[in-house]
C-alpha cells in the first residue's frame, strides 16, 4: 500500500521539461534564502526599536515597491523578454540585500526597502511568463504548482535557518544569506537555461493582441476575483507582519519557535499540495470555487487566534492556514493566467501579482494600525470579517463565470 501511494505521489511530478525543473531549483534556492521577510517586523522592533506605526509605514513602502516592481517586470517582460528581467532582478536585488543591513534610519529604510522591492519583484511576473514559455500547455497548472512547492519548501527551510542565524549571529546574518542566495540562484539559471526567443509578429497579429488587451480591463469577473485575491493576501501576510509579534507578546515564543511554525506550513504544502492539485485537475473541479473555499478556510484560521489562552491554538491555526493556502494560491495563479490574452501575458500577470503587492501594503498598514490602536484581538476579529467579505466576492465570481459558460 505504501509503495503504491508513493508511486502515485511521484507520478504527479512526471512530464515536466528540463527548464521547468531548473526554474524550480532556482526558486527553491532563492526562497530558502528569503529569511529577512518573516523576521523583518521583529528586526525593526527588536533591533532598531521602531514603533508599530513606523514598522507599518516601512512595510507599506515594501508593498508599494512590490507593486511598482510587479508592473515594471510585467511590462518589460513583454518588451525585452522575461529572461533578461529575471537575471537582472535577482542579481541586483542580491547586491542590494547586502547593503540593506547598513541602513538603520527610519527614512533611509523606507527608501531602501522600497528600492529593493522594485528590483526584487520584477522577478515575479517574469517568472510566471517563463513557466508559460517553458511548460507544456497540458501541465502548466502543475508546473505552477511545482514552482510553488519549491517556494514553500524554501520557506520550510528558510525561517528555521533564519531563527538559528538570529540566535547565533544576529539579524545581520540574514541580509548576507538573503543576498547570497539571490545571486547563486540566478547564476545557476543563467548557466543552465538559454533564453527563448519570441517569434516575430505581423502587424495584423499585433493589432489583434492590442484589441484583446483592451478587453482585459472590461473583464468584470477577473477584477472581482482580484478583489478576493487582495483580501486573501491581506489575511495570509499576517503570518509575516502581526503574527510573529503576537507569538512573542502573547505566548513568549522565540524566533526559532516562530520559524518552526512556519516550517510546519512549508512541509505540509510540500507533501500535500501537488496531490491535491492533481486530484482537482483530474476531476475538473471549478477553480474559482476552490479558491473561494481557500479564502473561507483562511478566515477560520484568523478567527481561531481569538482563542488567546492556549498556545496549541497556534498549531491548529497554522493547519487551517496551510490547507487554505493550498486551495487558494495555485488555482488563483491558474485562473488568472488562463484569462490572459496571448502575447500580453506579462502585463496581465503583472496586474495579478500587483494584487498581492497591494495585499502586502494593506496587510501591514491595517494589521499594525489595528494592533497599535485596539490590540491583537480586534485585529483577528477584523481580519476574519474581511475574509467573509472575500468569500462572498468569490461566490459572486463563481456565478458570473457560470453565466459566461452558459452564454458561450
Amino acid at each position: 500500500m505504501f509503495k503504491n501511494a508513493f508511486r502515485k505521489y511521484i507520478d504527479n511530478f512526471r512530464g515536466f521539461r528540463r527548464e521547468v525543473w531548473i526554474l524550480t531549483l532556482v526558486t527553491f534556492i532563492n526562497r530558502a534564502g528569503t529569511m529577512v521577510l518573516p523576521f523583518l517586523s521583529k528586526y525593526l522592533n527588536d533591533d532598531l526599536h521602531f514603533s508599530y506605526e513606523q514598522i507599518g509605514n516601512i512595510l507599506v513602502c515594501f508593498g508599494i515597491g512590490s507593486m511598482v516592481g510587479s508592473w515594471l517586470g510585467g511590462k518589460l517582460s513583454d518588451k525585452i523578454g522575461f529572461y533578461k528581467i529575471m537575471v537582472f532582478s535577482l542579481f541586483v536585488s542580491g547586491l542590494m540585500f547586502f547593503g540593506l543591513q547598513y541602513v538603520t534610519s527610519y527614512i533611509g529604510l523606507c527608501i531602501a526597502v522600497f528600492s529593493i522591492m522594485v528590483v526584487a519583484d520584477m522577478f515575479r511576473p517574469a517568472m510566471f511568463v517563463s513557466i508559460g514559455a517553458y511548460a507544456k500547455p497540458e501541465n502548466r497548472t502543475r508546473a505552477l504548482t511545482l514552482v510553488r512547492l519549491a517556494i514553500n519548501l524554501g520557506f520550510a527551510a528558510g525561517p528555521a535557518l533564519g531563527g538559528l542565524i538570529i540566535m547565533n549571529i544576529g539579524y545581520k546574518g540574514l541580509f548576507w544569506a538573503d543576498g547570497a542566495t539571490c545571486i547563486i540562484a540566478i547564476l545557476i539559471f543563467w548557466m543552465l537555461v538559454k533564453e527563448k526567443k519570441k517569434p516575430a509578429e505581423s502587424k495584423e497579429a499585433k493589432a489583434l493582441l492590442e484589441a484583446n488587451r483592451e478587453s482585459v480591463f472590461k473583464d468584470r469577473p477577473f477584477w472581482i476575483f482580484l478583489f478576493m485575491c487582495v483580501i486573501t493576501g491581506v489575511l495570509f501576510f499576517q503570518l509575516f507582519t502581526t503574527i510573529p509579534l503576537y507569538h512573542k507578546k502573547q505566548f513568549n515564543l522565540n524566533e526559532l519557535q516562530t520559524g518552526l511554525l512556519l516550517t510546519l506550513n512549508g512541509v505540509l504544502v510540500f507533501f500535500l499540495e501537488m496531490p491535491i492539485v492533481s486530484y482537482i485537475e483530474r476531476n475538473k473541479l471549478d477553480k474559482v470555487k476552490i479558491v473561494t473555499i481557500g479564502c473561507f478556510l483562511m478566515t477560520i484560521s484568523l478567527f481561531l487566534l481569538l482563542i488567546n489562552f492556549w498556545a496549541g491554538i497556534l498549531i491548529i491555526m497554522m493547519l487551517f492556514m496551510t490547507v487554505a493556502e493550498m486551495f487558494a494560491f495555485p488555482f488563483s495563479n491558474s485562473f488568472a493566467i488562463s484569462r490572459a490574452p496571448k502575447g500580453h501575458e506579462g502585463r496581465y500577470m503583472a496586474i495579478f501579482t500587483m494584487s498581492f503587492s497591494a495585499a502586502h501594503i494593506l496587510s501591514a498598514k491595517i494589521g499594525m494600525g489595528v494592533v497599535a490602536a485596539y490590540g491583537y484581538q480586534m485585529n483577528w476579529l477584523f481580519m476574519g470579517i474581511l475574509g467573509l467579505i472575500g468569500t462572498a466576492a468569490g461566490y459572486w465570481v463563481m456565478r458570473l463565470v457560470a453565466k459566461e459558460k452558459v452564454a458561450s
